[in-house]
């Protein structure tokens, strides 16, 4: 199995934030509702994978970034929904609620 140089993972995380922030600042007005309904559906798949490793964590250091990752999932998996849902109140007419 061969490694792959740090030098190029930070190069492939950073040109993806690039990649990332271009497709998504392209995106029209009336898709960023499906858009988010999609990223939360992936955030859960995050949320649901962080739960699995920290249940094969072993040593300290494992136990605390899988907690880690798990919190910080779920922050974002509900802000996510959060973010949605007044998006959602933003197409509701004057009205008010039914």
């Amino acid at each position: 199995m061969t490694t792959i140089p740090t030098m190029a993972i930070l190069t492939i995380f950073v040109l993806s934030i690039f990649v990332g922030f271009e497709v998504v600042s392209k995106v029209s007005t009336t898709l960023h509702t499906p858009l988010m309904s999609g990223a939360n559906a992936i955030h859960g798949i995050i949320l649901i994978g962080a739960i699995i490793v920290a249940n094969g964590a072993t040593s300290t250091l494992e136990i605390t970034l899988s907690i880690l990752a798990v919190v910080l999932a779920t922050i974002n998996m509900v802000g996510g929904f959060v973010v949605t849902d007044r998006m959602l109140e933003m197409f509701k007419g004057k009205g008010g609620k039914k």
